[in-house]
């Protein structure tokens, strides 16, 4: 009789040990999977925007004065195939980093309600027009890609007036369409998080990459570009800045 009753009381107290000691254990793996989690969340992000920042500051140098009349310096007449190896390198960087911000498991937080949605998409598709008619009508396609350099190669190189810039289509309303276009564009697509990340650096980039563009028309062109700072806008429409 004193036997079962001591196995009984022996049991008893391990089997009510057990719960407290795994509800414990749950908490600590809680508490330590808590701050993990947040922690990996942050250096996702922190990540997405090192590589984001990192891309535009490297497209930036290897179209920058510098570093293109260095490839003009070693190239040499080979150099006319620079600007299409640039626009190739860039596309190569850009689309796994793309693909890499695109895997990010995270949920849309801007849901856009129906006539906000309908505004939306009659912003993409306005700037899209926007761009590629600048694109293919106020910029020449052929130079941007390189192609009119590599049909040209070996052949006597023109010489343009200093001063020679078009003011037609687009360029007489802003002197930088497309990229408007492509800032309006980026925040009408934004969605996610990452999205919001990457808008940022890249409008950043963008605006930082138009004031320093803007130099350098103004030391190829002089004294006439200030004259057509002056006169239009720089991205936003109906805005002038006085050139100084």
């Amino acid at each position: 009789m004193c036997t079962p009753l001591l196995m009984q009381n022996t049991h008893k107290p391990a089997r009510f040990a057990v719960r407290p000691c795994l509800l414990i254990a749950a908490n600590l793996w809680k508490q330590s999977n808590e701050p993990k989690t947040e922690e990996d969340f942050k250096m996702k992000y922190l990540l997405i925007t090192l590589l984001w920042s990192g891309y535009c500051v490297l497209h930036s140098y290897l179209i920058s004065t510098g570093f293109t009349n260095l490839m003009n310096r070693l190239l040499k007449k080979y150099n006319a195939f620079y600007r299409l190896f640039y626009i190739l390198i860039s596309l190569f960087l850009l689309i796994p980093l793309i693909n890499y911000t695109g895997q990010l498991d995270n949920k849309p937080i801007i849901v856009y309600g129906h006539y906000l949605d309908i505004f939306r998409h009659i912003l993409i598709y306005g700037s899209l027009l926007m761009f590629f008619w600048a694109f293919f009508f106020d910029y020449d396609s052929l130079s941007f890609f390189g192609i009119r350099q590599i049909l040209n190669f070996g052949k006597p190189k023109e010489i343009k007036p200093s001063n020679e810039i078009k003011k037609s289509g687009l360029l007489g309303i802003m002197r930088h369409p497309m990229y408007l276009a492509l800032i309006i564009y980026l925040w009408c697509q934004t969605s996610k998080l990452a999205d919001i990340v990457v808008n940022i650096v890249l409008t950043i980039y963008i605006i930082i990459g138009t004031i320093l563009e803007e130099k350098k028309l103004v030391l190829e062109f002089g004294e006439s570009y200030i004259q057509y700072q002056n006169e239009v806008p720089m991205i936003i429409p109906f805005i002038k800045v006085k050139a100084k």
